[in-house]
């Protein structure tokens, strides 16, 4: 999910493990679940533990989930997060170096660190504490690590089930991966739908040594680092439709990390013009004619014949370095399940971001099924590996 939150430069919080040795045979690994387009992490906090189910979000830095008392909330099926109940939770210190590593945050009359993280969507606020998380492993075990966190006690977000929060990915200081010190990590992310079909399909996301992208089919490109920015950016040269070329460009000039990976968004979306020329081809492909004139899809491309690899075209992705080729079943949802409606999964950028005018596209989630995709933080280089997430 993208966030306009900038960081200061980078630390490590310790992290401790319960009984676990972590070990290349033995990694640390949580369940994905996939839930209205989105992805939850499941995770404990807290001792008694108490399970929470954030939004996996390589567009984000900061763990934070609801807690009570709650003055402006979204409705969620889950019982939110009593500081009071756990002996392991203490707040932070607004004079502590843990809380300005955060760039929004204030000193509330009793010194707690108080946080603002703003999103495209809304955002949330709270305190900063100090907490334990606990993930599983791949031998079953539990790991548990000592976390900064940010306890919510208003948010307006539009989730409306089982999300509790969101869980960021970014490699800024106090994301989840920076706090556990992992230097990799990788997921694996279900279609589209998955959930509607069969509930009882989830996931894996796993961290660390043993988290590796390698094998057949792996194709490789870099992160390019940008200022006060802890995200994953990367280079889209251009995008085939079947044999046909699309350059990012009309020009053919491309700006180093023009593309920002984002689990926590649906859609890949892109600026106008590369948009509207990548759709103008699409059509060409399709024999098929597109609704037209529906006040409910507006300005979406969609058809009422679902889009197959029989009547759809292959589109590749091509990143610097890195052909990514993906078929209809990435490119084309169902987002209104009561209508038989099969729309195309990529967006004008235009139509749901604001923050990015200078070029920026969003690689969001829709097209980052069914690969298993690596971010490795040491070689700055994203991995993608074609797979079938729902066999993990």
């Amino acid at each position: 999910m993208a966030s306009g939150v900038i960081f200061h430069p980078c630390f490590l919080l310790s992290y401790y493990l319960i009984g676990l040795l972590v070990t290349a045979h033995n990694v640390p690994q949580a369940q994905l679940i996939p839930y209205h387009g989105q992805h939850l992490m499941k995770a404990s906090i807290g001792t008694p533990p108490v399970d929470i189910y954030g939004v996996a979000d390589t567009g984000s830095n900061l763990v934070w989930t609801q807690c009570v008392p709650c003055d402006d909330y979204f409705n969620q099926t889950y019982p939110k997060f009593d500081p009071q109940k756990s002996y392991t939770y203490s707040e932070i210190s607004c004079h502590s170096e843990e809380c300005h590593e955060w760039d929004q945050v204030h000193c509330s009359p009793r010194n707690s660190c108080n946080y603002i993280s703003g999103y495209v969507s809304g955002g949330s606020q709270g305190v900063l504490a100090k907490e334990k998380a606990t993930i599983t492993s791949t031998s079953g075990q539990a790991v548990s690590f000592d976390i900064a966190f940010g306890c919510s006690h208003s948010s307006n977000l539009h989730y409306d089930g089982h999300e509790t929060g969101i869980i960021g990915l970014g490699s800024g200081p106090l994301s989840f991966v920076s706090q556990i010190g992992s230097k990799r990590f990788s997921h694996c992310l279900l279609p589209f739908g998955t959930e509607s079909t069969d509930p009882s399909i989830t996931s894996k996301i796993s961290f660390g040594n043993g988290s590796e992208v390698v094998g057949d089919g792996v194709v490789s490109t870099p992160i390019v680092d940008r200022e006060s920015r802890h995200e994953y950016y990367v280079t889209l040269e251009g995008i085939s439709v079947g044999d046909t070329y699309v350059p990012f460009n009309s020009s053919g000039k491309v700006s180093k990390g023009n593309m920002l990976i984002d689990s926590g968004s649906p859609t890949l979306s892109l600026p106008p013009d590369f948009y509207d020329r990548l759709e103008v081809e699409v059509k060409k492909q399709i024999s098929i004619d597109p609704i037209k004139n529906d006040t409910l899809l507006g300005t979406r491309l969609c058809y009422r014949t679902e889009i197959t690899n029989e009547n759809g075209p292959i589109l590749t992705v091509h990143f610097e370095g890195a052909d990514v080729e993906l078929k209809p079943i990435q490119t084309f949802n169902r987002p209104i399940k009561r209508f038989e409606y099969y729309c195309f999964g990529i967006t004008n950028i235009a139509s749901t971001y604001n923050e990015f005018s200078d070029g920026t596209g969003v690689y969001g989630n829709y097209v980052q099924a069914n690969f298993l995709i690596g971010y490795d933080l040491e070689t700055r280089m994203v991995s993608f590996k074609p797979t079938d997430c729902t066999k993990l």
